[in-house]
């Protein structure tokens, strides 16, 4: 265990943010959180610019280590403080497999996803019928490659399902239905179960709630 608790900017609806967290959780590490209002500027101050130059969150500060972008903070924690390999195996073709599975999330899921809701959560925008067809295929891509598997990367709960969980979270608290795919419908129940001891409702279910709460105001 770190030394001291691991500092992680955050805003509590930042998808990518309650990733971490949920990993963090998972892990058992003590996260000392600090609140940064990007709808504020806050990630534009010189203080954050220095310490992160692309301006994102989360950021996270292990005494002194600086890292960003939430799938590579998530495996880090786990290849450091990890009690075991579980959510990030050690075995080349297992961790390819949650590897793929992330770089599906952070190439097709989430840019399909932020192309429909982006335009109406931030500037009021209709409802775009294309957008919502392209975020459908990607769904049923995934839904193909969670036939015959309880978890994305196999029989146990990895990184790639906590990243997916969060998509799949914005998607519900939106209201978008996937229900047509019922391989992602099981999987998502059984990993919300999976992950309640790691504040799935505290965290994820409560952060995606506070992101569609945007779309209502706009």
């Amino acid at each position: 265990m770190p030394g001291q608790p691991i500092k992680l900017y955050y805003l509590p609806p930042s998808p990518p943010c309650r990733a971490v967290m949920m990993t963090a959780r998972a892990l058992g590490l003590e996260l000392d959180l600090i609140l940064t209002n990007i709808m504020e500027g806050q990630h534009k101050t010189p203080e954050f610019t220095k310490l992160n130059p692309q301006q994102t969150i989360p950021t996270m500060d292990d005494s002194g280590f600086i890292l960003w972008e939430s799938r590579a903070i998530m495996a880090y924690m786990v290849n450091a403080y990890g009690r075991d390999d579980s959510l990030y195996p050690k075995n080349p073709r297992q961790r390819a497999l949650v590897d793929q599975r992330l770089h599906f999330d952070l190439g097709t899921l989430v840019p399909r996803y932020i192309t429909l809701y982006a335009p109406m959560l931030f500037h009021g925008a209709a409802y775009n019928d294309e957008a919502a067809d392209k975020l459908n295929d990607a769904l049923k891509i995934l839904n193909i490659i969670l036939e015959g598997r309880v978890f994305a990367a196999g029989d146990n709960l990895t990184l790639a399902d906590i990243s997916i969980v969060v998509t799949i979270s914005n998607l519900e608290a939106l209201k978008f239905d996937y229900s047509a795919h019922e391989n992602i419908v099981k999987w998502f129940d059984r990993t919300k179960k999976a992950l309640e001891p790691y504040g799935y409702e505290e965290i994820d279910k409560s952060g995606a709630q506070q992101l569609a709460a945007f779309l209502k105001k706009s």
